[in-house]
């Protein structure tokens, strides 16, 4: 299984191809090859911010002779006009850096800004925000990154780090009881300790999955605050709580106050919004 920093190499690598081609083109018609320059990542809209240890992966894996300074680190606020990093270098490596480097930017601290705002509307409730698997293919590990620094919490990263029941797996397993018996059988046939969940659509399926038991979490889908309020008091702590599913910003605290341990919020990061930013000669 390739690690977080292969992943990240091969995200890198792909969208420079994807950008530049056979070559930048208009930096190489009329930028000299030893021309050098300075440029600044300026802010320009209140927000929080996240990416800079990736930026300056981009620049290092393009040309190891940019220099970066750092002025404000991941997970800091930042306004309008702050200056949060200045990059030394070649012109040439400057121009064919800065769209990468703010398109990550970019996207990674508009979903630590929204993650931020879901994680203060909770504050005093002791239910954590969830980001889920809406992601933006082959961004994912920096999307879930950006949502930690945010200061929300990754549910699972893909299909390989945790065994989530849902729906549709108990549907074709032929029950509750069905998937969590085959869950069990596959676990120990292949000596792997993986946490258990499962999803449940009523109140029903939730004393199904109560009377089997052998799990570790219970995913509330498209609960009501009221139903939500009755199945925790049911569960009576005994497996760990998450409410998932048409839950909005507007809504989630009213999850949180029925006890649930995990809000799961999709919009995290399939429809964020970029924190706008731009890439500056100075």
């Amino acid at each position: 299984m390739l690690t977080v920093n292969e992943l990240e190499d091969l995200l890198i690598d792909l969208s420079f191809k994807e950008d530049i081609g056979d070559g930048d083109h208009t930096t190489l018609c009329c930028i000299p090859d030893d021309a050098m320059g300075k440029s600044q990542l300026l802010i320009k809209e209140d927000g929080v911010l996240a990416g800079v240890e990736v930026a300056k992966k981009v620049f290092n894996r393009f040309d190891p002779t940019m220099v970066v300074e750092v002025l404000i680190n991941d997970g800091a606020a930042v306004k309008k006009g702050d200056v949060a990093m200045i990059v030394t270098g070649k012109v040439r490596s400057l121009l064919q850096t800065e769209r990468l480097m703010l398109n990550i930017m970019q996207r990674m601290s508009g979903i630590a800004t929204m993650t931020n705002k879901y994680v203060k509307k909770l504050e005093g409730t002791g239910t954590h925000v969830l980001d889920t698997r809406k992601t933006t293919p082959g961004m994912r590990m920096l999307e879930k990154q950006a949502v930690k620094i945010g200061g929300g919490m990754n549910h699972r990263i893909g299909l390989f780090d945790m065994i989530l029941l849902k729906d549709n797996h108990v549907d074709f397993a032929g029950g509750i009881a069905n998937a969590i018996n085959r869950c069990h059988d596959y676990l120990n046939e292949k000596g792997l300790d993986l946490k258990i969940e499962i999803e449940v659509r009523n109140m029903d399926e939730l004393k199904q999955v109560l009377d089997r038991g052998g799990i570790n979490r219970i995913m509330l889908d498209n609960f009501t605050v009221e139903e939500t309020k009755k199945a925790v008091e049911v569960i009576a702590g005994r497996y760990e709580t998450e409410s998932s599913g048409g839950i909005t910003f507007d809504t989630i605290r009213d999850y949180a106050e029925c006890g649930v341990d995990f809000v799961s919020v999709g919009a995290l990061t399939h429809s964020v919004k970029g924190l706008d930013m731009s890439f500056k000669a100075c």
